[in-house]
């Protein structure tokens, strides 16, 4: 395999906004066509092979890196069969990309979308590939609750990002087997926006006031009830916004390892917030009254049963994890029943910063 080429530069984001919007025919195909996709249309677990170096990729801990490595994946075709495609795997992310973190980064694959006919991956181009951190059953477990929080937020809402379960193995340029993990497979940012008839807005330093007041305090209360604190709307960290035709912004969050229901080891929460640990939740939302929060809390009652049933249905889930996801979630469940302890942690507890 050949040496790794450097990206093509990033381009401008206000010039995505300036374009022209699809009339509504093509906006709901695209609609259609991005909540179609077979990658995320079934939620049982799929296998792949990697071929690359991996050695090299697992060593770019540069987060403004945006190297790109040439690599083969394998993957099956609907008959059964083996089908072998071309490439490029970079490196991305932030804490997990660091070497005193984790031993193998995250991931972005990019595939040749021609090649992908009749099989999972069709109508992909560019996906996010969550690996496990390091060796190990703990971070295999760690990996899998992660995916427990993307499936907890798809309960809630239909404007979250959907993900897709693997079993990775992953082989060196030589052909030489060096080990097979869990990961899981992320929705692309732009099929998310076509699903939500919008498009990525690239926009940071927003406030509360800028943005979809519903599926803003929705998001909120999610990030709560799994214990999540690394995220912020101003500097767009672990968020996209999309934005509609009628110019309003929805926020959309993802990566959901630092938060009390993973708790990997490296999980700590910001020293400027009055937490010690990302088990204990803090509500970072806008200020609400107590008849907002109840309509807010609805959804979120009313998905109770199928939320609490979630970690039996993740395969390869340890007992142990899901005792201890089933009891994180209840615990949410049962500290937002009375109107007293809603009051004490969303309007007593509130912070009337303008954003976060």
């Amino acid at each position: 395999m050949s040496l790794h080429a450097q990206a093509p530069p990033a381009k401008n984001p206000l010039l995505r906004l300036a374009q022209p919007w699809p009339d509504a025919e093509q906006m709901l195909k695209r609609k259609a066509d991005a909540q179609a996709l077979r990658l995320f249309a079934a939620e049982d677990p799929i296998t792949l092979t990697l071929r690359g170096d991996f050695k090299t990729i697992n060593r770019d801990h540069d987060p403004n890196s945006r190297k790109q490595y040439p690599a083969e994946l394998t993957i099956a075709r609907e008959n059964g069969e083996p089908h072998t495609i071309p490439v490029t795997l970079g490196a991305r992310g932030h804490v997990r990309r660091m070497a005193r973190t984790c031993e193998y980064v995250p991931i972005r694959m990019t595939l040749p979308e021609e090649q992908l006919k009749d099989t999972v991956f069709a109508g992909q181009d560019v996906l996010k590939l969550v690996v496990q951190c390091r060796n190990g059953s703990a971070f295999e477990q760690y990996l899998l609750r992660e995916y427990l929080a993307y499936r907890v937020s798809n309960a809630i809402t239909p404007r979250s990002f959907r993900a897709r379960q693997v079993k990775v193995s992953y082989v060196d340029p030589a052909g030489t087997p060096i080990g097979t993990r869990h990961g899981m497979l992320l929705e692309d940012d732009g099929d998310v926006a076509k699903r939500m008839e919008g498009r990525i807005a690239e926009l940071p330093r927003a406030l509360f006031a800028n943005l979809e007041q519903r599926t803003l305090d929705t998001m909120m209360m999610f990030e709560y009830m799994i214990g999540s604190t690394d995220l912020s709307i101003y500097a767009l960290h672990n968020v996209v916004l999309v934005q509609t035709q009628d110019r309003a912004l929805y926020p959309v969050p993802y990566d959901f390892d630092m938060t009390g229901l993973v708790s990997p080891p490296y999980a700590i929460p910001d020293p400027r917030l009055p937490i010690g640990s990302v088990k204990q939740r803090l509500y970072r939302g806008p200020c609400r009254t107590l008849e907002q929060l109840e309509s807010i809390l609805a959804p979120f009652r009313a998905q109770r049963d199928r939320v609490l049933a979630l970690p039996d249905a993740i395969a390869d889930l340890s007992m142990d994890s899901r005792q201890e996801a089933k009891s994180y979630l209840d615990a949410f469940y049962s500290s937002t029943r009375e109107q007293k302890d809603v009051k004490r942690a969303f309007v007593d507890g509130c912070s009337k910063v303008p954003t976060m």
